[in-house]
């Protein structure tokens, strides 16, 4: 049977097991390691044999590539010469996380040109190569201490269950496996979701954890609208600037989800779950438009993360924004395109607020002629 690592008592012996995970994988051994999704099998990518011995292992058939698990979404796009906004904005938000992203081709300074030839044609038999970033510690430490990327695929022979724990894993694999880190039931226990992306065009292969609607958003254009309680200004500049992106999309607002635009707001003092004021709510309704089911949301990481475009109502909000995410910096932008702020009309009346909505939508056309709209996500369904 294989040697089993427990799950660790303390931080001291999950560093022992991932140094003899290390250790098993650069000697050409097969490892298996839980994952966020299943538990799964892998081979140094740059063992011939140990990718052989997998793949004979896995009886899969010809033309079924293995996956390539690698530590960062950045390094992961390296693989691809030209990786769209789609595919970008996937693995931004999706990884680690349960998704296998599929995209199309190497160049001559991928990393895929060190790995041996019989290891190529196994992970990219095709044009395509099948990318993942686990959202598990022990693999993810794994990848940051191993000079190459893994091949990885699920931890059963092709056509019987997944594993979920690494019981299942040695009652499937039995001595076929060298080595089994055991971390006990898998998050979710159902495969990642195998996703191609080609252009706009993205396809599911395969389901999974993620759902067809899930990656729509997460492979949507993100436009941020910030001020400081998100109960006033950004609110309105929200609303406002869903019916001008409406328009230029010939759709209404409440199919731009679906249109893979969404235009959300949020406030750098915020609390969560707080009304729109009704200064705010009226003056909107006399654009046509409805405030009254909004809730304010603060500012977070995922927020600024997830955005192709933060505008702030002011230069205070930007810098503070700024403080909290300088590594955002490039996205993060003033509305105003005069370098004003837009004034604060809380406390005023609705004269009060008209006059600040006409502030903000005096520069909205600007900021949606800039966006890429050719580059949004267009659902396919696999053939």
């Amino acid at each position: 049977m294989p040697r089993v690592l427990n799950d660790p008592a303390c931080a001291e012996n999950e560093r022992e097991m991932i140094q003899l995970a290390v250790q098993a994988l650069a000697d050409g051994k097969l490892v298996a390691f839980p994952t966020e999704t299943v538990y799964g099998i892998a081979a140094d990518a740059r063992s011939e044999s140990a990718v052989a011995r997998l793949l004979s292992i896995k009886g899969r058939r010809p033309g079924q590539p293995l996956t390539l698990a690698v530590k960062s979404a950045e390094e992961a796009l390296e693989f691809c010469a030209e990786v769209s906004p789609v595919g970008q904005r996937l693995g931004r938000r999706c990884w680690p996380g349960p998704l296998t992203l599929v995209l199309k081709g190497s160049h001559p300074r991928s990393p895929l040109s060190l790995l041996p030839a019989a290891v190529r044609q196994a992970v990219a038999p095709a044009e395509f190569v099948g990318l993942r970033v686990p959202d598990h510690r022990f693999l993810l430490e794994t990848l940051r201490l191993l000079a190459a990327p893994v091949t990885l695929t699920s931890a059963n022979r092709s056509g019987q269950s997944d594993a979920a724990s690494a019981e299942e894993v040695v009652e499937a694999l039995g001595d076929d496996v060298d080595l089994v880190l055991s971390d006990g039931r898998s998050k979710y226990a159902q495969p990642s979701s195998v996703v191609r992306v080609q252009g706009r065009a993205l396809e599911v292969l395969r389901r999974g954890v993620l759902s067809e609607m899930a990656l729509q958003r997460f492979a949507s254009l993100i436009v941020l609208l910030v001020c400081t309680g998100n109960t006033c200004r950004s609110p309105m500049a929200q609303v406002m600037f869903q019916r001008r992106v409406a328009e230029t999309l010939q759709c209404d607002i409440a199919d731009l989800p679906n249109r893979g635009v969404m235009v959300i707001s949020a406030g750098v003092s915020a609390a969560a779950g707080t009304p729109a004021s009704e200064s705010a709510i009226q003056a909107m309704r006399l654009r046509g438009l409805d405030l009254s089911n909004h809730e304010s949301r603060p500012v977070s990481d995922a927020l600024v993360r997830f955005a192709d475009l933060v505008l702030t109502m002011t230069r205070g909000h930007r810098h503070a924004v700024l403080e909290h995410w300088p590594a955002a910096a490039g996205k993060i932008q003033l509305l105003c395109r005069d370098g004003r702020d837009v004034a604060d009309p809380i406390g005023g009346d609705v004269a009060e607020y008209e006059r600040c909505a006409a502030q903000i939508e005096a520069h909205l056309p600007d900021w949606i002629s800039q966006l890429d709209l050719d580059t949004l996500p267009v659902l396919r369904r696999a053939t």
